[in-house]
């Protein structure tokens, strides 16, 4: 006969084995975006699409990127003279680095040597080492040095100055220097191509991005995209890369092969920076002037939300983003 005990014992047992076998639920997925007018950071849980916290970061946060070994975040704060390390899981912050004069747009190397940054108002290029942030060489940029880009083999930055409309290329091993060419009005946003042959620059000031042979100095095409054209972020699959234009609200992907335009998004909001989902399904994208984060499904073509956040959000984070860009 089956006493009152054992029948309880076999019945806990079993529930336990039970619930062993069912899979375990995942932990919230993290989006960060910098509200660059209001000095605050907000974070959103990307499976309910719904803000969970809000917190002051610092003066004028304008990009982030993860580190080389993808443990942390870390933000530029323009305006307060540092970079802030997050936890890329949870958004707390774990340290600041002081002394990192106006870093407006920040990057690794490839290699990881170098870290780069723009500093947009003093009008300089500042290079640091990559493992440690000590500082290696401040060069004049004027005027205004905006966005950077890499080639393969981590010899040169390229950098776009706004406000003069060139493009700057600096030898990292010598850190010097070695030539300006011109290009469109008010140059933002610049892209390397997977076959480290062209560099792709979003010409603001007008409604094209102007592809250039960074080795002969020579443009090569202008792809009309829209007005206000603007940033860049790969399409996880090698050869396409999408790309934003704030005045129009459009999103384009580009196929980097061609050097054409194969797709068009409606983006409302002045579409800024961009971010990938991991399963390359959505692409979720910062609308700088409706104050709020929206979230494009690429399959139908359309935003399916829109997340309110702080005052003229900027750069944007998903932990379970999309392939990053990779040369061939």
């Amino acid at each position: 006969m089956v006493t009152f005990e054992a029948s309880m014992q076999f019945s806990i047992r079993h529930a336990a084995l039970l619930l062993a076998t069912l899979p375990l639920s995942l932990p919230a997925q993290l989006v960060v975006v910098l509200n660059s007018g209001d000095e605050m950071i907000s974070l959103i849980d990307q499976k309910t699409r719904k803000e969970t916290k809000r917190f002051r970061i610092g003066k004028e946060p304008h990009h982030l990127l993860a580190t080389p070994d993808d443990k942390f975040l870390i933000v530029a704060n323009a305006a307060s003279n540092e970079l802030v390390f997050l936890d890329r899981n949870s958004g707390e912050i774990k340290k600041r680095v002081r002394d990192i004069a106006d870093p407006y747009q920040i990057g690794f190397s490839p290699d990881g040597k170098y870290f780069v940054s723009c500093s947009l108002r003093l009008h300089r290029v500042d290079i640091y080492s990559g493992t440690d942030f000590k500082l290696l060489k401040r060069l004049p940029a004027a005027k205004t040095p905006s966005h950077l880009a890499y080639d393969k083999s981590s010899s040169f930055v390229f950098i776009t100055l706004q406000d003069t409309n060139e493009l700057m290329a600096i030898d990292l091993k010598t850190q010097k220097e070695v030539w300006r060419m011109p290009v469109g009005a008010l140059p933002s946003g610049i892209w390397m191509t997977p076959d480290d042959k062209h560099l792709l620059i979003g010409i603001m000031g007008r409604d094209y991005v102007e592809v250039i042979d960074w080795r002969t100095r020579k443009q090569v095409k202008k792809i009309v995209t829209g007005k206000g054209a603007h940033n860049f972020i790969s399409a996880g699959d090698g050869r396409h890369v999408y790309q934003s234009n704030r005045v129009d609200a459009v999103i384009t992907k580009i196929d980097q092969d061609s050097l054409t335009v194969v797709d068009r998004y409606v983006a409302p909001g002045g579409p800024d920076c961009m971010e990938l989902s991991a399963d390359k399904k959505e692409l979720w994208f910062t609308s700088r002037f409706a104050r709020k984060v929206s979230v494009l499904d690429l399959a139908s073509k359309k935003v399916i939300q829109q997340i309110a956040v702080g005052k003229s959000p900027h750069g944007i984070y998903l932990a379970a983003h999309g392939p990053r860009q990779s040369f061939r």
